[in-house]
């Protein structure tokens, strides 16, 4: 029986459009996980650039990568200038 040969996987590269962007980080929000938050912000921080995050937000581009992996703890003061560097809004609705 052949081997499968796969390759990682990078949603970084699939998010093409700011609509594709805002979908991925709600989809994030929507399952409470705040490592699951900090990594949807990081790949979209990354399919962006990472660079022009770190000018935009003042913020120095490794301190961008850690504070947005999975095991990161970003302050919200982070990720509140990280959302607006990457044109994005945060919203809260009711809980049902």
């Amino acid at each position: 029986m052949a081997k499968t040969k796969t390759l990682p996987w990078d949603p970084a590269e699939h998010l093409k459009s700011e609509a594709d962007m805002a979908a991925y980080l709600e989809a994030a929000l929507e399952e409470g996980d705040p490592a699951l938050v900090a990594a949807a912000l990081g790949d979209i921080a990354r399919a962006k650039g990472m660079t022009a995050l770190a000018r935009d937000t003042g913020l120095a581009r490794e301190s961008l990568y850690k504070a947005l992996s999975p095991t990161g703890n970003p302050e919200l003061a982070t990720i509140m200038r990280v959302v607006e560097a990457l044109g994005l809004k945060l919203h809260a609705s009711t809980a049902k």
